[in-house]
Formats: C-alpha cells, sequence, structure tokens
C-alpha cells in the first residue's frame, strides 16, 4: 500500500494538473468548448500510451543499455529534484509558458495535443523518469499492472482537470496558483531525495 501511495503521489506531483491549467489554456486559445475536451482529450490519451509503455518496457531498455536500476533511480531522483526546485522558485511555469508559445507559432492548431500537450508538457521527462523509477520497485506482473492503473488514474484525473481549466484558473488565482506550486514542489523535492537515498542503497548494497 505504501509503494501505492508513493507511486499515486509521484505522479500526480510531476504531472502538475494545476500547474497545466493555465498552460491548457494558453494552448487552445480562440477554440470552442468541444474543440478544447477533443484536445485534452487526445494530449491525455498519449501522455497515457507514452507513460504506460515505458512503465512496461523502460527497466528492459535500462538492462540492454547496462544502467541499473539504482544508477538510474539516483539519476531520476536528481532530474526530480531539479524540478521540484523550478516549482518551488517558478522557474517550471515559465518553461512551460515558452513551450507553449512556440507551438503556437509553428504546429497547426490539430497537432497541439500531440505537441507540445502529450510531449513534454505531460509526458516529459519528470513523468517518464518517475515511471521507469516507479516501475523499478514494482517487478511483479501484478505491481506493473497496478501501476498502469495509477497513471490512468492520473492521466484521467489530468484529463478532468484539463476540462475545468478555466473555472480552476479562475478559483485559485495567481497568489492560489504560486502557493499550489511551491507546496508541490516540496513534496516532490522530498520524494526525489527519497529516491536517490534508495538508488545509493541498491548500487552499494547497504
Amino acid at each position: 500500500m505504501d509503494v501505492l501511495i508513493n507511486a499515486l503521489t509521484t505522479l500526480l506531483v510531476t504531472l502538475d494538473p494545476p500547474g497545466l491549467a493555465p498552460i491548457f489554456l494558453g494552448l487552445t486559445v480562440g477554440m470552442s468548448r468541444e474543440q478544447r475536451r477533443q484536445v485534452a482529450f487526445r494530449g491525455t490519451l498519449i501522455a497515457f500510451c507514452i507513460l504506460a509503455v515505458f512503465a512496461l518496457f523502460g527497466a528492459s531498455v535500462l538492462g540492454i543499455l547496462g544502467i541499473s536500476i539504482g544508477a538510474f533511480r539516483i539519476a531520476g531522483g536528481l532530474l526530480l529534484f531539479w524540478i521540484a526546485f523550478e516549482m518551488v522558485f517558478e522557474k517550471r511555469q515559465e518553461r512551460k509558458e515558452k513551450t507553449s508559445e512556440a507551438a503556437i507559432t509553428k504546429d497547426h492548431i490539430h497537432n497541439i495535443a500531440v505537441f507540445p500537450l502529450a510531449l513534454p508538457l505531460i509526458a516529459g521527462p519528470g513523468a517518464i523518469s518517475a515511471t521507469i523509477l516507479l516501475a523499478g520497485s514494482m517487478p511483479s506482473a501484478i505491481d506493473r499492472f497496478q501501476l498502469i492503473l495509477i497513471i490512468a488514474f492520473c492521466t484521467l484525473l489530468l484529463f478532468a482537470t484539463l476540462i475545468i481549466a478555466e473555472r480552476i484558473d479562475r478559483f485559485l488565482g495567481v497568489t492560489g496558483r504560486a502557493i499550489l506550486t511551491r507546496l508541490l514542489g516540496v513534496v516532490l523535492a522530498a520524494l526525489a531525495a527519497q529516491f536517490v537515498v534508495d538508488g545509493i542503497r541498491s548500487a552499494f548494497g547497504i
């Protein structure tokens, strides 16, 4: 149960549904409610498929490359800690906004669900790293199935958040978003530190 709760917390904080809500509104400016719903559905579905593939085969790919789970836990923990640092000091939001602005000028509106919504805003390096790390601590087939269910739940919650993004953005306001992002950043920093500790223990057999 502790592993499942840890997986749920890690993925929810990494995906950051409240932080994506205003970015999604910026990406879909000028669209109707139905068009926004289609973009949100397609983007979250593609992101789920990407994360599910990494949950099933990420560890095998690491094995082929000769990378141990311990080493990846350390590297992934450091990466997640950097994301947490960006969240606490409001750097991540700026980067996401720049990504969304670039996409609007370069890509056709119908491709927004793929880029940048699914990649890299939802299934970005942080979410992919977290998924592989979690899969490494859940080796059995039942554990992997549970992890995929957790990924499905998180992406479904993210989809619901994007559907009501306009209401959430008005409710939280600038101050509310800043407070929530910082709190989630601190939680993610603690989870990242735990990944590094577990990785060191695994790598050195402590």
